[in-house]
């Protein structure tokens, strides 16, 4: 189907421009002046091997496991499967963006393994950390969602499954971010939930 070929491209394309966006957000943060870490990752997410390590796995599973799966599946079914992922991933990347950009240079990668602020880091409460203490993580579980129903490979199938694990993540960065910010984090999480936003505010 030729909107398949597009919506496969225009997919694609928003991805490498999230990614460059993202590495970028990363390879400054490194030459920040590192504050209050949790956890034992403090030194690795300072390390170059560390993220070309992990690049190297990322995109080596990626690309082992970009095979289609073969099911067989009627045109319809396909079409609907497209429209659906495209209300899912589409929005999940330009909520991941948003949040990435609204963090700005507070911006840094995590494991589950634990934590690394900045010297300077300040909590973030406008944009979409207004709604959910954790958009970025709602936009990635989102797009992972939406890739499994428009590229439907092994490889998003993969991301598909794992994107809810992602809670134990913000679980590591709310233990920093209480340590570094106390009752102001407190009161935030008060008025602010972690993932679905509140119908009335």
């Amino acid at each position: 189907m030729k909107i398949e070929t597009i919506v496969h491209w225009l997919g694609g394309l928003i991805t490498l421009v999230v990614l460059i966006i993202l590495f970028y957000g990363i390879w400054r943060g490194t030459r920040q002046k590192m504050g209050h870490a949790t956890g034992h990752a403090g030194q690795l997410l300072r390390s170059s091997l560390f993220y070309f390590l992990a690049s190297l796995f990322f995109f080596g599973l990626s690309y082992l496991g970009w095979i289609r799966i073969q099911w067989t599946i009627s045109p319809q079914a396909r079409l609907w499967m497209l429209i659906l992922g495209s209300f899912l991933f589409f929005p999940g990347m330009a909520l991941l963006l948003w949040t990435r950009l609204t963090l700005g240079r507070n911006y840094f990668v995590s494991t589950t393994m634990g934590v690394q602020l900045f010297a300077d880091h300040q909590l973030v409460t406008t944009g979409p950390y207004a709604v959910i203490r954790h958009p970025m993580y709602v936009g990635l579980i989102l797009a992972a969602w939406g890739a499994w129903l428009i590229y439907f490979t092994w490889t998003t199938v993969y991301f598909a499954v794992f994107a809810p694990f992602l809670a134990f993540r913000a679980y590591r960065e709310e233990q920093a971010l209480s340590a570094e910010f106390g009752d102001q984090w407190r009161d935030y999480c008060k008025h602010v939930p972690a993932f679905i936003p509140k119908l009335k505010r």
